[in-house]
């Protein structure tokens, strides 16, 4: 796919994902968030970030299964939308971009006040939003430019920031002040877990992990890893910060000042202590807001990929591989969030709060996600990381209840502006993406499992122009063996790429086609009324990857589009369909379309696809509803005066192996000395010729092959060349 398309590059490694993950939790939130959590819950705010992070582990398990399963751009987003259709998709959607515009105006707000507190001529909010905006356009920049770039720019700042907290901490617990500890939880656990809802925000970075899911190299191992590290980790450190903060300083200081960690280290530390945390605390609103800007542009990015917004939003640059449209969108948005600011004194408690209420329902659905994949068991669903017993199904349960409880303590306005966005989802899926977006999600399929025994028909699809025809047939196959097993079709779209290199985002492109299939397919799914199902694979070799598909999908039967070339009477075909005609292990038809499908004849040689040939034939027929007919056709050399009834007895033997009675067809018998003018002169009545694949060490009649080459040169016929299943073929 051209990169005018969706797709991004994979640069991101295990160090740019911890600090992408770790970076946005080490920010904002250790300096900005202790004195608004100390204000609400005392010493014991300890308490609420050990929740929060607890909370946030469970999410970052249910998170890496998805995430190495479907390793793509979007994150939660995607994960919802896919499990529990494009509705469920549109709320995730909308909390999630708004939630990380909320939450990377949050970090330059307080990115704004580090910088004017400390300094006496720089009084005012006015400069608080105006450093705030500047330091946007920057990050703007940044990540418009590339996202190796902002990755390094991101290891960076990290590593000092950290470095400065585990000097605040590992100094600061020699001067806790017992008595300062004391109450330890003044507003009691409401106080508490209310307080877990505003510092929830703090542990965004592992969510940031999975949404860039798309540019990591080698996901399967690198997200599961990051994601869960980096929770823990965090976790650990804050609680030690707030312990340390709330030990140092009584809370009630601590709760006043708007740089609440600078006051603590300026207590022990002394000015160059203060200075050093202010510095920090600098450099992690900006890390901060860089890794949400990079995530919330990917997530609307994934929304015009699924059609939920405009697909305007679904390019990416065709020089720096970012979705660039999206990152300036997210970034203007997130600039009239920082202007709010003048307005609002409260600005700061209510942005992080309002971000932390929307991953909170996110990551709710996102439990619900992974139960729905496990209980549905998708074919394209392969994580490498999985959950094992007894942690599934206990993490998704206690994520949702957990979830929920924490967002019922939140306070009665944030309430209210996250149900506002809850309820933009659902306007605008109706409003605008109920008509847009296609699929329905998995949800059905995990409330009632599909039957038992299926007829599944897989109709590999590539060309627009012939897709409609072969999903006929395959639909015509699949109703008439409905005695075997519910009929399916599967169409499969395979996207080839040249190597499998773990830069190549092949991911966004299998999106793609599948949203291009499942276009095509639902507008006449109700005439073919069949259940189909779509698979859009990438590959290296389409032949293996179609073959893959047959053997997992437990397939009956194949139909691939020919061309209608042939040489010496055998199909001119690629070496990929060459491969799936020699390899499949089901019932396969070589198919070259032409107008209609109308009257169908079979031709049956006594070679080991007569069985085949006569299915397909009664198969096609029925499209049009016409009478099959079935042509013997002696080998060479025999006398067949010798053997009365012969024909008849081949026929009966057929039509049984096939599943029909013999009175279902028309017979016609060649038997004169110019064999291939006759059957030219029989063919050339029918609109469908079916027979069976040209096979050298079968003896199959010639005659045959060189009849099918001049009515395939005609051009007015379409042929279907059959081969029977491996388990099948009778010599």
């Amino acid at each position: 796919m051209s990169v005018e398309g969706g797709e991004l590059e994979r640069t991101l490694g295990f160090l740019e994902a911890m600090t992408l993950g770790g970076g946005t939790m080490i920010g904002a939130g250790i300096f900005i968030l202790p004195g608004i959590a100390a204000r609400n819950a005392g010493p014991a705010s300890s308490i609420s970030y050990a929740i929060a992070g607890f909370v946030a582990l469970l999410a970052a398990l249910s998170l890496s299964e998805l995430a190495t399963g479907m390793p793509i751009a979007g994150g939660s987003y995607h994960y919802v939308n896919r499990a529990l259709g494009s509705l469920f998709g549109s709320i995730v959607g909308w909390g999630m971009w708004s939630g990380l515009m909320f939450a990377s105006a949050f970090y330059m707000v307080g990115f704004g006040q580090y910088i004017v507190e400390p300094v006496p001529f720089l009084d005012g909010r006015g400069y608080v939003i105006l450093l705030g905006l500047a330091g946007l356009a920057l990050l703007t920049g940044v990540n418009y430019y590339g996202t190796e770039e902002s990755s390094s720019l991101q290891n960076v700042m990290i590593g000092s920031e950290t470095a400065v907290i585990l000097v605040f901490v590992v100094v600061g617990v020699f001067f806790i002040q017992p008595g300062n500890l004391d109450p330890f939880a003044p507003a009691g656990a409401e106080g508490v877990v209310a307080t877990t809802g505003i510092v929830f925000i703090s542990f965004l970075g592992f969510e940031i992990i999975a949404t860039v899911a798309g540019e990591i190299k080698n996901p399967s191992r690198i997200i599961p890893l990051s994601m869960i590290l980096s929770v823990v980790l965090v976790t650990i450190l804050y609680v030690l910060v707030m312990l340390v903060s709330t030990g140092v300083l009584p809370y009630g200081r601590l709760a006043d000042s708007p740089i609440p960690v600078a006051d603590v280290a300026r207590s022990y530390l002394g000015p160059a202590g203060a200075v050093a945390i202010v510095l920090a605390a600098i450099v992690a609103a900006i890390s901060s807001s860089n890794s949400s800007i990079l995530a919330a542009s990917r997530v609307i990015y994934a929304m015009g990929r699924d059609g939920v917004v405009t697909e305007w939003l679904n390019k990416s640059h065709p020089r720096f591989f970012t979705p660039h449209r999206a990152i300036v969108t997210t970034s203007a948005f997130t600039a009239a969030l920082v202007l709010v600011g003048l307005r609002v004194d409260t600005i700061v408690s209510l942005l992080a709060e309002a971000a932390s209420f929307s991953f909170l329902v996110a990551y709710s659905l996102v439990h619900v996600s992974i139960v729905v994949f496990r209980r549905a068991d998708p074919g394209e669903y392969d994580p490498s990381f999985s959950l094992p017993t007894p942690l599934y199904p206990a993490v998704p349960i206690l994520g949702v209840v957990l979830s929920v409880v924490v967002v019922t303590q939140m306070a009665p306005v944030i309430v209210l502006v996250g149900s506002g966005i809850v309820a933009l989802g659902v306007l605008w899926y109706a409003a605008y993406a109920r008509t847009r977006v296609v699929g329905e999600g998995l949800l059905r399929e995990a409330i009632s499992p599909g039957p038992a025994d299926v007829y599944r028909v897989v109709v590999p699809v590539a060309n627009p122009e012939t897709q409609r025809g072969l999903l006929r047939l395959a639909a015509a196959s699949a109703h008439a063996n409905d005695h075997l097993g519910e009929p399916e079709l599967l169409a499969v779209n395979v996207v080839h790429v040249e190597h499998d290199s773990s830069l190549q985002n092949v991911e966004a492109d299998r999106v793609d086609h599948q949203r291009d299939l499942l276009a095509a397919a639902t507008e006449f799914a109700d005439e073919m009324d069949v259940p189909l199902r779509t698979r859009a694979l990438t590959a290296r070799d389409t032949g293996e990857a179609i073959l893959d598909v047959l053997d997992e999908g437990d397939a009956d039967e194949v139909l691939l589009g020919w061309g209608g070339e042939t040489s010496e009477g055998r199909p001119v075909t690629s070496a990929t369909v060459a491969d799936v005609v020699a390899n499949a292990p089901c019932d396969l038809a070589l198919v070259s379309l032409r107008d209609e499908v109308g009257a169908a004849v079979g031709v049956l040689d006594g070679g080991p696809d007569d069985v085949a040939v006569a299915r397909r034939t009664a198969e096609f027929a029925a499209v049009e509803d016409t009478t099959p007919t079935l042509v013997v056709v002696s080998p060479d050399g025999r006398d067949d005066a010798d053997e009365p009834g012969r024909e008849a007895d081949l026929v009966a033997e057929v039509a049984a192996a096939a599943g029909r009675s013999p009175e279902e067809y028309s017979v016609e018998v060649l038997d004169g000395d110019d064999t291939r003018a006759a059957l030219e002169t029989v063919l050339g009545r029918f609109d469908t010729v079916c027979v069976g694949y040209p096979n050298e060490s079968a003896g199959l009649h010639s005659a045959v092959e060189r009849a099918v080459s001049t009515v395939v040169a005609t051009g007015g016929h379409s042929v279907a060349v059959v081969r029977s299943s491996p388990d099948d073929s009778t010599e």
